[in-house]
């Protein structure tokens, strides 16, 4: 954002600040409710930051560690941009206009496997989940930070190495939720993005700043990507073609905040992007916008996307528009630096002890 702007901005920015603040307050003092459930641990995995963190790939790295410890986690979202109302346990039968696009990408994810479900009240949703899914052995919410209504047992928070929370400023002059301050309620703070050569002395010094807001023992870890081959997205032409490898000419169809990342993944794998199709985050995507893009497919190219755009191509509306593209989506899955995961798995292990042998 233009500087002068953001300085004309900053009082309403102060204002908000100053609301939200109260609002915290009121519940650090246990005067609005804040619920803790005794039937499971909850892990709450959110940000302080408005988009592109990186939620879906942690949470699904904790979901699958869990699942090694032998424990049966559920899912818990928001299920923002979803057509929806209230509580929805997802089902084959959904889609990302039902459940949101995030929530439908963990529910393919996991193969269903995993209890997926979304609610705007978390704490109704857990409990209702709970009933739906008793064999649950814990919850992961997704996107839950500022839900102060909820008490989590461990509370992740990340923050982009690109755009750190504490450089930031609160809306509308930033990008931030709630004050710098409001780290104070991480058990843990994730630096992710980060590239896999960061020095051992830019990770002190960004310590060393998120530790002017958050608590001295929380434990700040640096996490970035490892970026997988294209995977056919179902219901496109790319099961009739082959995957492009690199060198290839591509087009990107993007609808996430932050696609800096995935295009310099692309550059290094040495694929060139003819055309970038960008449009905001959780965007709907529409036919009139995949014509656009097929239109600018030249015989031999692909369209690569991301594993959340995947899950919003695939509607039932959108199937004839996408019927004779070829698109590929590129998985990710998170990579902790140094010691970072060990770190992360000794915080979780005390609430999740392997099971007894025997």
């Amino acid at each position: 954002m233009n500087s002068l702007l953001t300085i004309l901005l900053l009082p309403f920015s102060w204002l908000y600040a100053a609301v939200l603040a109260g609002r915290n307050w009121l519940y650090d003092r246990g005067w609005k409710r804040s619920v803790a459930f005794a039937e499971v641990p909850v892990v709450s995995v959110g940000n302080l930051r408005v988009g592109g963190t990186g939620k879906t790939p942690h949470v699904a790295w904790l979901v699958a560690w869990l699942q090694a410890r032998g424990q049966h986690p559920a899912l818990l979202s928001r299920g923002y941009g979803r057509r929806t109302r209230g509580y929805r346990l997802a089902t084959a039968l959904d889609s990302a206009a039902t459940v949101g696009d995030e929530p439908w990408q963990q529910f393919g994810q996991f193969g269903g496997t995993v209890p997926v479900a979304v609610s705007e009240d978390r704490a109704a949703g857990i409990r209702q989940l709970l009933a739906d899914a008793p064999y649950s052995t814990a919850v992961v919410l997704d996107d839950a930070y500022q839900h102060r209504r909820v008490r989590p047992t461990i509370n992740i928070l990340l923050s982009e190495q690109q755009r750190p929370f504490y450089a930031d400023h609160v809306l509308p002059a930033g990008r931030l939720r709630e004050s710098r301050a409001g780290a104070a309620r991480a058990d843990a703070v994730i630096i992710t993005k980060c590239a896999p050569d960061l020095s051992a002395a830019a990770r002190a010094a960004i310590t060393a700043q998120v530790h002017r807001y958050a608590r001295p023992a929380v434990p700040v870890l640096f996490s970035g990507y490892d970026y997988g081959p294209p995977v056919p997205v179902p219901g496109t032409a790319a099961g009739l073609v082959a995957a492009p490898a690199g060198g290839s000419e591509v087009l990107l169809l993007t609808g996430i905040a932050q696609p800096g990342p995935l295009l310099a993944h692309l550059a290094a794998a040495g694929y060139r992007v003819a055309h970038h199709a960008r449009f905001a985050d959780h965007h709907a995507f529409t036919s009139a916008e995949l014509a656009a893009l097929a239109a600018q497919c030249q015989p031999g190219q692909c369209v690569l996307t991301t594993q959340k755009d995947a899950a919003r191509l695939q509607e039932p509306a959108l199937a004839a528009s996408v019927a004779d593209l070829p698109v590929f989506y590129i998985p990710i899955t998170v990579r902790f630096l140094a010691d970072g995961e060990a770190r992360l798995a000794s915080l979780l292990a005390p609430t999740f002890p392997l099971p007894a042998v025997g």
